[in-house]
């Protein structure tokens, strides 16, 4: 090849380099043009339902699998948590559902004493599959400011239910004059439940509203019961102006049962069914191993495992983490400044 021969050929290549290149950069500015064109053509509804639709596929996901909000809607978790708080719950710590309200993954780590849990309320009666899934998206999508599920006075019926895992397996526990006793597994005696958490340097403030002075009047009524039961005179000594004129606001219904059932079982010694009850009474409530029983700190004025029993672990769906937003912000700001942050 001559040397004019070699330089046409390298031309000839060169040309044909810089033709595809230009018909390359041709074709990325007619597809940018093309895009742009497009875009705003964009119907910009259409731009905010795929904006919503993705940021709620996010919340619904972090609620599901990692944290979720919860409001606390009653007192029985006073003072530790009042009414109105709201707070983020650690979902993945026991384990996450898979989907709402079904299925749940297995975790090695499992509700321990003290623990403040989230927990599916054993009394709740549903309103079907389809219903109590979109109760529980609504629910996380708006941050639980939403609840659907509502009682006949438009109250939230309570799916979740918010204590304290007080008791675990292989504990014993029963109450005098309101005060929680507490044997547990190994142990042949009955320990105030203070003493042993003090013992254990675990801490909580357990609120009571019932005075001591009131027990002798709830075991009054009780027996005065039992003998409205028999279609017997109530005696003279039950009707006491100490026990007529002291006004109760919150009863100890177990206290009051208990004298009951101490009378019925004087009358009817043959019924083994008085003998019974009272005898569940006086030795208490048994945990069996894997699960719990979760108690409010606000111990008179809480439906808690002293109502529906121990609850299985399985059930638990999170623990209590922080306070983001306490309920009595707005009114006692100051105070409440103190309120925000890790739950205890």
């Amino acid at each position: 090849m001559t040397m004019s021969s070699a330089n046409t050929a390298s031309l000839d290549f060169f040309d044909r380099l810089q033709l595809i290149t230009e018909r390359y950069l041709s074709f990325r500015k007619r597809k940018k043009r093309l895009k742009k064109e497009k875009n705003k053509k964009k119907n910009i509804i259409v731009d905010w339902i795929g904006a919503f639709l993705w940021a709620a596929g996010m919340v619904l996901l972090i609620n599901q699998y990692l944290m979720q909000a919860y409001r606390i809607p009653s007192g029985s978790m006073i003072n530790t948590l009042l009414v109105g708080d709201h707070l983020f719950v650690n979902k993945i710590i026991f384990g996450p559902e898979l989907l709402p309200g079904f299925g749940k993954l297995p975790s090695p780590i499992e509700p321990k004493r003290n623990d403040i849990i989230i927990f599916e309320n054993p009394s709740y009666i549903g309103r079907g599959t389809a219903f109590n899934i979109a109760q529980r998206i609504i629910y996380m999508l708006t941050l639980a400011q939403v609840d659907i599920d509502r009682d006949e006075y438009g109250e939230p019926r309570p799916h979740f239910l918010i204590k304290r895992a007080v008791g675990i397996g292989g504990d014993w526990f029963k109450t005098e004059n309101g005060n929680l006793l507490i044997r547990p597994a190994g142990m042949d005696h009955w320990v105030d439940e203070n003493d042993f958490f003090a013992q254990g340097g675990m801490n909580h403030n357990i609120s009571r509203l019932i005075d001591e002075n009131a027990y002798p009047v709830f075991r009054a009524s009780g027996k005065s019961m039992a003998f409205r039961d028999l279609r017997l005179p109530v005696p003279s000594r039950l009707q006491a102006p100490e026990f007529q004129n002291y006004r109760i606001v919150y009863p100890d219904n177990n206290a009051i049962e208990a004298a009951r059932l101490e009378v019925l079982r004087g009358a009817y010694p043959h019924e083994n069914r008085y003998s019974i009850a009272l005898a569940r009474i006086n030795m208490g409530t048994y945990v069996p191993e894997n699960r719990i029983l979760p108690l409010g700190d606000n111990r008179d004025n809480s439906r808690d495992g002293r109502n529906f029993g121990p609850v299985s672990t399985s059930r638990v769906l999170g623990k209590a983490l922080i306070i983001y937003w306490p309920g009595d912000f707005g009114s006692r700001r100051l105070q409440s400044l103190e309120r925000f942050g890790f739950i205890n």
